[in-house]
This record gives C-alpha cells, sequence and structure tokens, in this order.
C-alpha cells in the first residue's frame, strides 16, 4: 500500500469542540487525546512561573541542562540527545536527516509520518498490521518488504492508534533486518514512558542507522508546551540537530521539562493508576455487547464497533454530553468501526462507561 498525497487528522481538538457546543473547554471530558490524568507533575508550575522573568532573553539554544537531565534518566550521553519543540517537529527533520526517498511505514501509524515524508518529496508505502492479528507486527512479511529497498522504517511502539507493543528482542529482529538492508530504523516511542522496560534505547543507541523518538507531553502531561526529544548515536544526532531550527525549545518549556524529570514520584504514581485504570477500563469497556477492545501497553485503549453502527455516529451522540472520543477511520489500516479513547481517572472512566451504556445497551 503506497501513499502520494497525505492529511493528518488529529485528537484533542477540544477547544474547537467546546466552540461548537458553546461551552468552556475545561466543560469538555477528553478521551481523545491520552494525556497523563494527573496533570503536570507538582513542581512544573512553579518552575514554570520562576522562568518566566528570563523570556526576554532568548532560550538557552540546543537546551543543554535538559539534554543533560534526559542523557541522566536514560543513561547515555548529552551528544546522543537532542530537545526540540514536540516529537512532531523531529518527525518533520527526520527525512531531511535520513536522506532518501522511500518509506517503509508500520501501520497503523501515527498521521504525522506521511503528512512530513510526503512533504519531503518522499514515497510512502505501508506494511499494514491486522486487528485479526493483534496487531503483531509481522517479522517475516517485514523482510520480504525490506528486501525491496527502503531508507527508513517507522514503527512506533506502542503503537498509536492501536496501543500495540513490540517486544525488545521482536525491535531487536527488526534492528537486524534493517542493518542487513542498510534501512534507517526510527522508533516512535513517543509512549514509552508507560512501559519504559520495554524501550529499545540500548538497541538503537548501539546502531549506526537508528533513532528512538520520545515524547515529554503525554506522560508529563504538558502538550500545550511542545516538548520532545530523539535518543540516537552522535553522528545521527548531529544531522538531526542540524535540522532543528534555533531556539526551538523555549525557555518555559526547557524549565518545565527540568522539573519533570526530577520527580520520580510522580512517575511511580503514574504507571501504577495508568495500570489498574487500563485494566480497569478495559474489563468494562469488554463487557459492553456492541464492542471489542484491543490490549494496549500506553494510556489509551483501541476499541471496535461490532454491530454495524459507525464510531463517528457515536462519537457524535456522546458530543451532548461533552464527552469526546477519537474515531479512528482516518489512521491507516483502521475503518468507521474503530474508536481511541485514553485511559483517564476512575471518575472520568465511569462517566464514559456509563454513556457508553446508555447509548450502546438498549
Amino acid at each position: 500500500m503506497a501513499v502520494s498525497e497525505a492529511s493528518c487528522v488529529h485528537g484533542g481538538n477540544v477547544f474547537a469542540v467546546a466552540r461548537q457546543l458553546g461551552v468552556a473547554p475545561a466543560e469538555i471530558l477528553d478521551f481523545s487525546a491520552s494525556i497523563n490524568p494527573l496533570g503536570p507533575p507538582p513542581g512544573v508550575a512553579e518552575a514554570v512561573a520562576a522562568a518566566f522573568a528570563r523570556v526576554v532573553h532568548y532560550p538557552d539554544d540546543g537546551a543543554p541542562e535538559l539534554r543533560a537531565a534526559l542523557a541522566g534518566y536514560h543513561g547515555c550521553r548529552p551528544d546522543e540527545v537532542c530537545v526540540a519543540n514536540g516529537s512532531t517537529e523531529l518527525i518533520w527533520a527526520l527525512p531531511r536527516a535520513v536522506g532518501g526517498r522511500r518509506a517503509l511505514v508500520v501501520a497503523p501509524p501515527f498521521g504525522e509520518y506521511a503528512q512530513a515524508l510526503v512533504q519531503a518529496g518522499w514515497q510512502v508505502d505501508y506494511l499494514l498490521t491486522t486487528a485479526a492479528e493483534g496487531f503483531t507486527l509481522p517479522l517475516d512479511q517485514l523482510a520480504e518488504r525490506l528486501a525491496a529497498g527502503y531508507d527508513l522504517l517507522l514503527l512506533g511502539n506502542p503503537g498509536n492508534p492501536t496501543g500495540a507493543l513490540v517486544p525488545p528482542a521482536t525491535v531487536a529482529e527488526v534492528a537486524r533486518l534493517c542493518r542487513q538492508r542498510s534501512t534507517f530504523l526510527a522508533l516512535d516511542e513517543a509512549f514509552m514512558n508507560f512501559c519504559e522496560e520495554s524501550s529499545a534505547k540500548g538497541i538503537v543507541l548501539n546502531a549506526e542507522r537508528g533513532m528512538i523518538l520520545r515524547s515529554l507531553t503525554k506522560f508529563f502531561a504538558l502538550p500545550g508546551l511542545r516538548l520532545g526529544y530523539a535518543l540516537g548515536p552522535t553522528a545521527v544526532i548531529a544531522r538531526l540537530a542540524a535540522q532543528v531550527p534555533p531556539w526551538s525549545v523555549g525557555t518555559l518549556a526547557q524549565a518545565a521539562g527540568l522539573a519533570a524529570l526530577a520527580d520520580p514520584a510522580y512517575r511511580e504514581r503514574t504507571r501504577q493508576l495508568i495500570a489498574e485504570e487500563r485494566c480497569w477500563l478495559a474489563l468494562q469497556l469488554a463487557e459492553l455487547p456492541a464492542l471489542q477492545v484491543y490490549p494496549a501497553a500506553a494510556n489509551y485503549l483501541l476499541v471496535e464497533m461490532t454491530t454495524g453502527l459507525p464510531a463517528a455516529v457515536l462519537r457524535d451522540r456522546l458530543l451532548p454530553e461533552r464527552i469526546l472520543i477519537r474515531e479512528c477511520s482516518t489512521f491507516v489500516g483502521l475503518d468507521n468501526r474503530f474508536f481511541r479513547v485514553a485511559v483517564r481517572s476512575r471518575a472520568d472512566n465511569d462517566r464514559l462507561v456509563a454513556a457508553l451504556q446508555r447509548h450502546l445497551v438498549s
């Protein structure tokens, strides 16, 4: 499957939905964006306020303090880290940093991959994983496709929107296949903070042609500040950093990132909460006869409608109740049966389940 033109639709459009409904954004219960329900770590607001006096100066270019903190967090060197204005900025810089013309993207994928590649003049092909196989990565098919010659392989892990986790042993085999075919491997681990033990950073940092993309905005609930980074071999990171505009990461975002990384207790509370609530929400949704829930390793669940009702209709029925879900027909490899919901607090999750029961059970 190939694409020559690309467009991208995102969840989290809470401001537009609030205007549509004529309510304040705070009244929307947003399950369409997968953000930590705990909100930012407690020290972030104070750190941002303290940093405000520095906005009269240009930001510290390249964010060296934040890079050093990230290097300590991941057990690597600062020159193996590149910080940017969200991981999406790095996705858009990736085609220029890698060089080439043909990319293979594992689907269903985050829509910005194709958008960035097509805008850079690349040909984009897809390797589809399927619901019938639990969105498992088919290594035999991957090996066959890579043999056709690709400059770049893009793989989200955990997958967005599927939530499927590719285990480290499988990622190691993917890396071997890429080395064999001289294909650059880009792993998008934007949601890996929720299952850090499964990160492939050790594999990629020891490769010559590879990179990991990470985000600080999902796990640490900072999407409005835009903060992401990449991990990779020094030479790769240098090429990527050369594609990032100067002063890409603002002073307040750098301060927020440093404060967020300094709170290990928050990380532990987050992982415990998400693991418990994801299990609870999956069980509740699975009890509804119209829904099939797919296993996930991150802070969201992919759900399939089994009665023929389009997910967009369900989304529209929930809007008057000020509940927003992510209809998934815009993801390559999915159709109008699928939607995604974030894992939120018990009270929020319970409200979602109750609304779905009203609309799906009669």
